[in-house]
């Protein structure tokens, strides 16, 4: 990634590697255009795939040393 003042822009390896995870960077620009295209990365996992999202979630979990909030939280 390329940073220059509120500006952003990705390499063309960059945005072939955010395809191959599901996220689109092509038209991201600025740090609002990427927290966009997360957060749509983010639904379509609730959407059409939420066990992994909650994998996901507990992993990132796991390493921040945080817990998660009882409604993401895995049962056991």
């Amino acid at each position: 990634m390329i940073r220059c003042g509120q500006s952003i822009r990705f390499t063309a390896g960059e945005i072939e590697e955010g395809r191959k995870c599901g996220l689109d960077l092509r038209g991201v620009k600025t740090d609002a255009d990427l927290a966009k295209a997360e957060i749509e990365l983010i639904s379509t996992l609730a959407s059409e795939r939420p066990a992994l999202l909650e994998k996901i979630a507990a992993e990132l979990a796991r390493r921040k040393g945080i817990k998660l909030p009882p409604r993401l939280a895995p049962a056991t």
